[in-house]
């Protein structure tokens, strides 16, 4: 049955993911309550390696190629892709930053004096502006347009309008991540 529903494109929500998203949070729990800084830092690099990855990978990869093929073909792939990054942008976001938080916390990297508490202030700012760009306006307007293309007959005028700002907002993002690369950097390098 799951099988099924995967490759429905008439299902935009899959709720078994929010089951993935809720094992994923109480995994970011059981770190932040181990304060294990392994398992703390595991979690943190991998859910911003996937976050990173991700919006760097559809921000300059898929997005150039969606801007060129067949509006067809862009259509199948949207109504496709969206329904599969519904539940997981957010958590990757959500449990990079909080665990980020925790894990700068333990690490006593919140009490550095300045000018090294510089990097940490710049780190947590990013990681704010992404969050809030990311699921204040990238999602919904991903489920804008994915909801649009669903239709028989989608206003693509409309979703162009749509399209033209969140490009934008994607090189944004992809620029605030690679600014985020650099700060990490720093940081396993040390203050």
């Amino acid at each position: 049955m799951t099988a099924i529903a995967d490759s429905d494109p008439g299902q935009l929500i899959r709720w078994h993911y929010l089951g993935y998203s809720v094992l994923a949070l109480a995994v970011m729990t059981a770190a932040i309550a181990s304060h294990d800084h392994w398992f703390l830092n595991f979690v943190h690099v991998i859910c911003g390696v996937l976050w990173t990855g991700i919006d760097l990978f559809m921000g300059f990869v898929m997005g150039p190629i969606l801007r060129r093929v067949d509006l067809s073909v862009r259509r199948e792939i949207v109504v496709r892709l969206v329904p599969k990054t519904l539940f997981l942008m957010p958590t990757l976001s959500i449990i990079t930053g909080t665990t980020g938080w925790y894990l700068a916390n333990d690490l006593g990297f919140l009490d550095v004096p300045w000018p090294q508490f510089g990097w940490v202030a710049a780190a947590l700012t990013l990681v704010i502006l992404m969050t809030i760009q990311g699921v204040g306006y990238l999602l919904p307007t991903n489920l804008r347009v994915c909801m649009q293309l669903r239709r028989p007959d989608p206003d693509f005028v409309k979703i162009s309008r749509m399209m033209r700002s969140f490009f934008l907002a994607v090189a944004i993002q992809g620029t605030m991540q690679v600014l985020t690369i650099v700060i990490m950097a720093r940081f396993v390098s040390g203050l």
